[in-house]
């Protein structure tokens, strides 16, 4: 729709009637630059990709031609008739909305199955599994969850890219990283096929009875052969991009016996072993000794209650801390968990610490099993005598006060009292009345800066572009392995040093007018040359998949000339 003022912002779609199980194109136009774009929601579609933003400039016979464009794929949940609602743009401070779009939803609509046509030969060539490591577990018994994208000889894999992660609900999850996607080659229904392992999970059901494990979706471009040839006559290929989910999972996790479980049962399932230990043996009271509680092995570690550790009234017991030494594989988490304990005694003679046990379900026999520390006995050698409790302590005791039970602590001080001279007339009087005076000119200066600043609105929009340059390179550096996010940050970057430079809208930014700015500006043709060729790469790059040393070069390439223009 076409504002008063010349702006056009216009929803547009593919198609307005189509098949549950066809995908659906929108685009959000607009023919001036703007900011704080806010798409409708979505909330009747699955979002497959997007927002992927493109931008046209040119000129043709002296009059400029300007559009941008946010781009969604959609795929929709329901049959019906559904509304795409408006979405926002800021344009020079005024807002603007699309107008809302119907959109109607029928049955599934055949698909054309031309063993020529790519997408049908895509199809046939690729399949996205998920693979469990075990389908029927006890609760709180590890699963693992791989998914592999499976890929034959006769097409290429050329891009992925991870559209919607499982929620793993009513599971305790840990994603395992994966830090480079490489290629295998394995057997999938008895047909070799290469595979990649695009997401693996270690889960731990927290539910008893039957549970979903949600797909995973991708969005993968596979270069397949179309019929055309080349001159040496060989088939050549055709790039075709799909979107893949993998089929949900169910599993079935058993409820942990009822037969032999302990009382005092906290959930630990797995391989264990646990220890206690306590240092030192030997100290006088008011001083403190460490206990540690300590379960080590295989099994749900960060998930398990560590056992009740009870002591005498006579002991003094602080909270504890929980340190956990954990690694997380495919197989289960492994490592130890330790609760040290602060203890500090308050009468002399010996304390003999009572005895822990820690219970848990052993996997490999599938039975309940008890473990127990050792028995200690902590001696505090001198302190006073608690009359009131049995020790073993020697009969040679001599009454003392219960004030040297805190002999360790300091209990005098040596404070001073403050002797206040006579504030008038003095020093600090005639300071902190001076000070106002003498700082109301610093106060007219920088109000008078301030003014002068908020005034240079070229100037401060000029330092704002600079800034958001800054930040979307940095954004560049992170989206590195990542074409599409990539070049769309390093694109914005260029194009805001270019703003805050050359001190245009980005909406004249175009090829002939960024050259004919650089050239007045005497800039090197080199530079200009670099710059362009760069820009191109961004724009090419939303069509064709980049490898990761072409990022890192063109990466170093936008950095040094974002050097170079600041020399403007």
């Amino acid at each position: 729709m076409l504002a008063q003022d010349g702006v056009s912002f216009e929803a547009k779609v593919s198609k307005q009637e189509l098949g549950i199980n066809e995908r659906l194109r929108v685009d959000f136009i607009m023919n001036e630059d703007g900011d704080n774009f806010v798409p409708p929601s979505f909330d009747q579609f699955h979002l497959l990709g997007g927002p992927n933003q493109s931008i046209s400039n040119s000129w043709i016979n002296g009059v400029r031609s300007y559009s941008k464009t946010y781009s969604y794929f959609l795929s929709p949940k329901n049959k019906g008739t559904f509304t795409i609602g408006q979405a926002t743009i800021e344009v020079s401070g005024s807002v603007y909305k699309t107008q809302p779009v119907k959109i109607t939803i029928t049955a599934a609509v055949e698909q054309p199955k031309d063993p020529n046509d790519p997408e049908y030969v895509a199809d046939q060539n690729m399949e996205l599994v998920a693979e469990l490591s075990n389908s029927n577990p006890y609760l709180n018994e590890a699963v693992s969850v791989v998914y592999k994208l499976y890929v034959s000889d006769d097409v290429y894999l050329s891009g992925l890219n991870v559209l919607d992660q499982p929620k793993y609900n009513n599971f305790w999850s840990q994603i395992i990283p994966i830090d480079k996607l490489e290629i295998e080659r394995g057997t999938y229904k008895n047909r070799p096929y290469n595979y990649v392992v695009v997401s693996r999970a270690v889960l731990y059901p927290q539910k008893e009875g039957q549970l979903t494990i949600e797909p995973l979706s991708l969005d993968i471009s596979l270069e397949v052969p179309s019929q055309r040839r080349n001159m040496f006559g060989g088939f050549l290929r055709q790039t075709v991009r799909k979107t893949v989910t993998a089929p949900s999972r169910t599993i079935q996790v058993k409820a942990l016996p009822q037969i032999g479980k302990p009382d005092n049962f906290s959930g630990a399932v797995g391989t264990f072993d646990f220890s206690m230990t306590a240092s030192p043996k030997a100290l006088k009271a008011g001083e403190a000794f460490q206990v540690k509680l300590k379960v080590s092995g295989k099994g749900n570690l960060k998930l398990l209650n560590m056992p009740e550790f009870q002591l005498p009234s006579s002991l003094e017991v602080y909270e504890p801390e929980r340190k956990e030494n954990i690694n997380t594989s495919l197989s289960g988490m492994s490592g130890d968990v330790t609760m040290n304990y602060t203890v500090v005694p308050s009468f002399r003679g010996e304390y003999p610490l009572p005895v822990v046990h820690f219970d848990y379900f052993d996997l490999a026999s599938k039975t309940y099993k008890s473990l127990s520390s050792e028995s200690i006995k902590i001696e505090v050698t001198e302190g006073p005598v608690n009359n009131g409790s049995v020790s073993n302590a020697s009969e040679d005791r001599t009454p003392e006060s219960n004030n040297k039970a805190f002999s360790g602590f300091k209990t005098q001080t040596l404070l001073q009292p403050i002797v206040s001279p006579n504030f008038f007339n003095s020093k600090s009087f005639w300071l902190w009345l001076l000070t106002p005076l003498l700082l109301l000119p610093l106060i007219l200066l920088v109000k008078r800066y301030k003014v002068a600043r908020s005034a240079d609105v070229v100037g401060a929009k000029s330092k704002s572009d600079w800034q958001k340059a800054h930040r979307y390179l940095k954004e560049a550096k992170g989206a590195l392995g990542d074409s599409k996010r990539f070049y769309e940050a390093l694109e914005r970057a260029l194009y805001n040093v270019l703003k805050s430079k050359l001190k245009v809208p980005i909406t004249a930014l175009n090829k002939e007018g960024i050259d004919k700015i650089l050239t007045e500006k005497k800039c090197k043709p080199s530079t200009i040359s670099d710059l362009n060729n760069l820009l191109q790469s961004c724009e090419f790059a939303r069509y064709t998949p980049s490898a990761l040393d072409s990022m890192n070069s063109d990466y170093e390439k936008a950095a040094a000339l974002i050097v170079e223009l600041s020399k403007i």
